[in-house]
């Protein structure tokens, strides 16, 4: 061959090198990211060869995912990582074999929401933007897919394992010899002599794609509990025709039980909470219908062991069982030492095992608790009252309503009006509010000031309903100016408010506000009585005079009053005159059935909330404004004097300039 012809073939070549799509095996040797999982592929002769000569996918778990693992990991687990067919992310169906002995499936979940679909490879979420296919160098087409964690596979443990005879196991093969296979500590003895006396093995033995749920031996104290443990039960710990894996499936996304039918219906959701940088997933049976034997309400069993695959799906080992309520309200916030509401149930003992707060807990038949997740005791300003034993008692006192309130009664009460439950703080409320956002709702509560959502209704209990909230009941967070801008039943107030920046001094934290606030409900009364001042108010050139009407409900001294404070100063006989920015206010204080009423220009004005705690000052919501009529009138027709003034002037200046 000439010279030139060579130079020519090796162009040619160089051309041919450089328009070729480098290899599934090529890529992975580019991405330092996927290094791990290549030493693991190259150190396994099946999955090297395969990776030769083979079609396949590969499921890579990046060098992070390894390292979370933690995990000794040997090289024929890579198998469980690989597929013998080359299946796209559009052709990825709800399984997918893998090449590990018994090929057990890998399950896929799509989830969508209204930004974008993800797509889930058992517990792992797939880098779609990472994707990649191409041939081999035998023509073999080969998908690589690359994953943010580790698969696990459910496999036999110890030296015994080696010629086990399970293989892929399903669900209540699982159960049957869960002692040969790797599962920790856990035993599941129990409830599988359960499922064996109730004559429910078909149900875990079920061929398809469902999700099981299975409570530990510890879950059974006292031993009293399996007694409630009926076949109904059994069915409420299987979620049928779907596979779902913990990161895959939204929080709070209601799935029916195989217990769903006419009499007794019973929904399952997730739920994910952090103590401390753990996350821990929890999941809840809810019973929505009940009979005799079932209880409505909410069951919440923390996830000992998530994202067992099986044959016939995936398996989450659960620290007790659902549906069954046979612990009090007390026996709940301590039945685990890392549990929801662990901390609640410190703070409560620190005031020592007589107080009168734990006591009630223990001997009342029928109340409800608002309690504090544990995030939400970590508030500082929560941490500088936990050493004021006294305060602290007001403080847990006004999370306790003495009556069953689970939440579908709260929110029939709160139908046609803001409901209102007295708590054992004496002449204290806790007012709720439904939020509706489509199908969901949510409910918030607020006391003392604080106004908290509530994160996991209904939990159920032999003397009462837990509801988990947010934040601590009665530890003032916000500004006045804050509480104004996000209370939803003080919206027109703090709308007047904006007109020449009067709620802006709520923000200042060198005074101390008493503030009289019209709720809503009260600016439609005085709507309806007095239509034409009410339009006046939000008219744009009635700024100043709505300023003036507002700084006759606002008291800015060097200390906040309650309604305690009130009365002992302005009781019915004596009138107390507050200062505010605009007139003194002369004030006369009443209570009568629990409430609280001022008496402001001869009337009585019933006080609808006292005592609305905040970091620099009090609010106390009214049910009428301190409005007069003549208010409006006289204003308005100062500003009509004021605008025929101002048309004369102009009309005689004009008049001045045409003469000269």
């Amino acid at each position: 061959m000439g010279g030139r012809n060579v130079v020519i073939f090796v162009m040619l070549l160089g051309t041919v090198i450089a328009d070729r799509k480098p290899t599934v095996s090529e890529k992975l040797k580019e991405d330092a990211d996927l290094s791990q999982f290549l030493a693991l592929l190259e150190s396994n002769v099946v999955a090297n060869t395969s990776l030769q000569y083979r079609q396949m996918t590969l499921f890579a778990p990046t060098n992070a995912a390894f390292q979370k693992y933690n995990r000794e990991m040997d090289d024929f687990l890579v198998l469980y990582h690989i597929s013998n067919l080359a299946t796209t992310l559009s052709n990825l169906d709800y399984s997918i074999s893998s090449e590990l002995d018994g090929n057990p499936p890998l399950w896929v979940t799509r989830r969508r929401d209204q930004l974008h679909d993800d797509i889930y490879v058992n517990n792992a979420k797939v880098d779609v933007s990472r994707s990649y296919q191409a041939t081999n160098r035998n023509g073999k087409r080969q998908v690589l897919h690359v994953i943010d964690q580790v698969l696990r596979p459910l496999l036999p443990h110890g030296p015994s394992s080696i010629g086990s005879p399970v293989y892929n196991p399903n669900a209540y093969q699982f159960l049957e010899h869960s002692d040969v296979f790797d599962i920790s500590q856990h035993r599941l003895r129990s409830f599988r002599q359960k499922v064996n006396q109730l004559q429910k093995k078909d149900v875990f033995n079920a061929d398809g794609r469902h999700t099981f749920f299975i409570p530990v031996d510890e879950g059974f104290k006292p031993t009293t509990r399996s007694d409630l443990i009926d076949a109904k039960v059994v069915d409420g710990h299987v979620i049928p025709q779907q596979v779902l894996f913990t990161h895959a499936t939204p929080d709070s996304k209601d799935f029916e039980s195989m217990a769903f039918s006419d009499n007794v219906k019973v929904i399952i959701s997730f739920s994910t909470a952090m103590n401390g940088k753990e996350e821990l997933t929890y999941v809840k049976s809810n019973t929505v219908a009940g009979d005799t034997k079932h209880t409505r309400g909410v069951v919440l069993a923390e996830i000992v062991r998530a994202n067992i695959p099986v044959k016939n799906g995936v398996v989450h080992l659960i620290q007790r069982p659902l549906m069954v309520v046979d612990t009090t309200v007390v026996d709940f916030l301590k039945e685990k030492e890392d549990g929801p509401l662990c901390k609640f149930y410190e703070v409560i003992m620190d005031l020592g095992e007589k107080n009168q707060f734990l006591n009630e807990l223990n001997l009342a038949k029928d109340i409800t608790l608002f309690a504090p997740s544990n995030d939400a005791w970590n508030e500082n300003s929560v941490q500088n009252i936990l050493r004021d034993h006294q305060k602290l008692r007001d403080i847990l006192s006004l999370h306790l309503v003495r009556e069953r309130l689970p939440l579908d009664v709260i929110i029939q009460n709160n139908m046609n009006q803001i409901y209102q439950a007295p708590t054992a703080f004496p002449r204290k409320y806790l007012y709720f509010n439904v939020l509706n956002a489509g199908n969901n709702q949510t409910l918030t509560v607020e006391g003392g000031g604080v106004n908290a959502t509530v994160t996991q209704p209904n939990i159920a209990a032999t003397n009462g309903f837990v509801h988990i909230i947010d934040r601590v009941l009665g530890v003032p967070y916000t500004t006045v100016f804050e509480k104004m801008k996000t209370d939803p039943m003080l919206n027109v107030t703090y709308k007047l408010g904006k007109r020449q920046m009067f709620n802006h001094q709520l923000n200042d934290l060198e005074h101390r506000y008493t503030y009289f606030v019209p709720r809503d409900h009260a600016w439609l009364k005085f709507q309806i009585k007095h239509p034409s001042a009410y339009n006046a108010l939000f008219k744009e050139d009635f700024g100043y005079y709505t300023k003036q009407i507002l700084e006759r409900h606002l008291i800015r001294a060097g200390r906040a009053y309650t309604i305690s404070d009130l009365k002992l100063l302005a009781n019915e006989t004596h009138p107390f005159v507050l200062p505010t920015a605009r007139d003194p206010l002369r004030l006369r204080v009443k209570e009568s059935d629990k409430n609280y009423y001022v008496e402001w220009n001869g009337h009585w004005i019933h006080v609808f909330r006292p005592d609305v705690e905040c970091t620099n000052g009090i609010i106390h919501v009214l049910d009428e404004p301190f409005v007069l009529e003549s208010d409006i009138r006289a204003t308005g027709d100062a500003r009509a004097l004021t605008h025929s003034l101002a048309v004369l002037l102009m009309s005689f200046l004009f008049v001045r300039i045409i003469e000269e």
